[in-house]
C-alpha cells in the first residue's frame, strides 16, 4: 500500500510552522505594498473538519484565532480547550440556522454570517438570554449566487441598520467571491459597502486570494488549505 502523502495527514509541527512563516511573510508584503501596517491583518485558521492533532499543532504554533463552519462541531472541539486558552478567539464562518443562534452566541466570539432579518431577531434574543454579546459581521453575497448564503449587496445597508437597531454589535462585513470570477472586484465592492456604513472590519480572502484581499483592505483572512494542507475526509473530525 502506498504511503499517504504529507498533505493528506495531519501537519507536523515543523510543516505547519513552515507554512505559517511563509503565509506571514506574504501577508506582511501584501499589506506593505499598499502602505498598510501588517499588524492590521489577522489570520483566521479555518479549522473545520481538521482532526484533533492538527488543531493541537496549530495551537502549539501560536495560532489563537480559529474559524468553524458548524456550531455543533465547534462545541465538541472547543468547549474544553477554551477553558485553558483565555486568549482564544472563535469565529463562526459557516451559515447559521436561527434555531442554533443561542448555542452560537454562547460559544463564539464573532459570528461572521448574519445574512437575514430573521437571524437578527434570533441573535438579539440569544444575547438577552445568555448575557453574551459577540461581535457580528454581515455576510454579503457579492456575486448574488443562489447557492450561497449572504444578503444581496443592494440590501446590505438595510440589514446592517436593522442589526444595529436590534442591539447587535455589528463591526464589519464578510464575503466569499464566486470561484470563477475575479475576486478583486468583489473585495472592492465589499470595501465600498463597509466604508459607507462606517464598518472597520472586512473578513475576505481565502487560501487562493488572500494577498489580493489584503491589498483591498481585508482585516481578517480565512486560511485552511494554505495552512493545514489538503484535507483528507477520512481524517476529519466530525460531530455533526
Amino acid at each position: 500500500m502506498a504511503a499517504s502523502s504529507p498533505a493528506s495527514a495531519p501537519p507536523s509541527s515543523q510543516s505547519l510552522s513552515a507554512r505559517l512563516a511563509g503565509i506571514r511573510m506574504r501577508m506582511d508584503a501584501a499589506a506593505r505594498t499598499v502602505g498598510r501596517d501588517p499588524g492590521s491583518v489577522t489570520l483566521t485558521a479555518v479549522s473545520k473538519t481538521q482532526p484533533p492533532d492538527a488543531i493541537d499543532t496549530a495551537l502549539a504554533a501560536g495560532l489563537r484565532v480559529f474559524g468553524e463552519n458548524r456550531v455543533q462541531e465547534a462545541q465538541a472541539r472547543w468547549t474544553d480547550r477554551r477553558l485553558s486558552l483565555p486568549d482564544l478567539e472563535l469565529r463562526l464562518i459557516g451559515p447559521l440556522q436561527s434555531n442554533k443562534a443561542e448555542d452560537a452566541v454562547a460559544l463564539f466570539d464573532v459570528i461572521e454570517t448574519l445574512d437575514r432579518e430573521k437571524l437578527v431577531g434570533a441573535l438579539a434574543a440569544a444575547q438577552d438570554k445568555t448575557g453574551r454579546r459577540p461581535r457580528v459581521l454581515v455576510q454579503v453575497n457579492t456575486g448574488e449566487e443562489p447557492q450561497k448564503a449572504g444578503v444581496a449587496p443592494r440590501d446590505a445597508d438595510a440589514l446592517i441598520a436593522a442589526a444595529r437597531a436590534a442591539g447587535l454589535n455589528v463591526e464589519g462585513l464578510m464575503a466569499i467571491p464566486p470561484a470563477d470570477e475575479e475576486p478583486i472586484l468583489h473585495f472592492a465592492l465589499l470595501a465600498r459597502i463597509a466604508a459607507r456604513n462606517g464598518l472597520p472590519v472586512l473578513s475576505m480572502g481565502m487560501s487562493g486570494d488572500y494577498e489580493a484581499a489584503i491589498r483591498l483592505g481585508a482585516t481578517y483572512v480565512r486560511l485552511g488549505t494554505a495552512l493545514f494542507g489538503e484535507r483528507n475526509p477520512s481524517l476529519a473530525f466530525s460531530n455533526a
